[in-house]
């Protein structure tokens, strides 16, 4: 399952990413990294971008970027 299914309110851990180059860099950059909690605050009307609770602190990522995050 990837994060970009995962509904509002619903609460994953990261168990992997996928992607290479820039794009696995900025999500780690955001502090997504395996073995990590995410809660998913809400997703805005048109369905892009998702807000997320990360860490402590509020992250908006694109549907194609939660593409790329594996989740359990």
């Amino acid at each position: 399952m990837t994060l970009n299914e995962v509904p509002v309110g619903g609460v994953c851990t990261v168990t992997k990413l996928k992607g290479e180059g820039k794009l696995r860099r900025r999500i780690m950059d955001m502090g997504i990294t395996k073995g990590v909690e995410i809660k998913v605050v809400k997703i805005a009307p048109l369905g892009d971008p998702m807000e997320l609770n990360v860490r402590g602190y509020e992250l908006s990522i694109r549907k194609n970027e939660a593409e790329n995050i594996e989740v359990q």
